[in-house]
């Protein structure tokens, strides 16, 4: 009588040989979402400061785009800036939000850590009317290491960089994630 199945040796031997395939490709993977996550963050903040510019422009007015909260790896938002205080002023007119789950960590240098300001005109503006320009850096989760940059020019004008560098600010958004880590642990026990 011919056989029908596996035995339990052949058995064992397929899931051996399936845990050492999943073994080797999970970081692969891990590696590839993590990519694509990072590259979905840029491509999104890359617009939201475009569509920035533009509205300032056709309303005329100035708006900002901020990160919630003043992270930009949790999202942005933009606003009419009508009182000139920016995002703290809680009665500026919303136009637009995007939230993201913060896993791509995202920092940007001191002229732009926190908002971009455009002036009606489309040239982004600190407050003492100097000229804002600088980059935001999409860092690796894993390493400081900025993977994707979001340029700011001081026209306007925002362009996407692909450079991988070790970049500083990178390691202080790591360690500042890591350590609110641990306040949500300590304060869930």
């Amino acid at each position: 009588m011919p056989q029908q199945g596996f035995s339990l040796i052949e058995l064992l031997m397929g899931l051996a040989i399936g845990a050492i395939v999943l073994a080797l490709v999970s970081p692969a993977f891990a590696a590839f979402s993590e990519s694509t996550q990072r590259d979905h963050a840029a491509q999104s903040l890359l617009d939201g400061i475009r569509n920035a510019r533009t509205q300032a422009i056709t309303r005329n007015q100035s708006v900002v785009i901020h990160g919630i909260n003043d992270d930009w790896s949790q999202g942005w938002r933009i606003i009419l800036d009508i009182s000139g205080k920016g995002p703290q002023d809680r009665d500026n007119p919303l136009l637009q939000e995007q939230a993201n789950d913060g896993r791509v960590p995202i920092v940007g240098n001191w002229a732009v850590s926190r908002y971009v300001r455009f002036s009606s005109l489309g040239q982004p503006l600190m407050p003492g009317r100097a000229f804002q320009a600088g980059t935001l850096h999409l860092c690796s989760a894993r390493e400081p290491v900025s993977q994707l940059q979001v340029v700011l020019a001081a026209t306007g004008r925002v362009r996407l960089t692909r450079k991988k560098t070790a970049q500083a600010l990178c390691e202080k958004a790591k360690n500042v994630k890591s350590s609110e880590r641990a306040v949500l642990s300590a304060s869930r026990t």
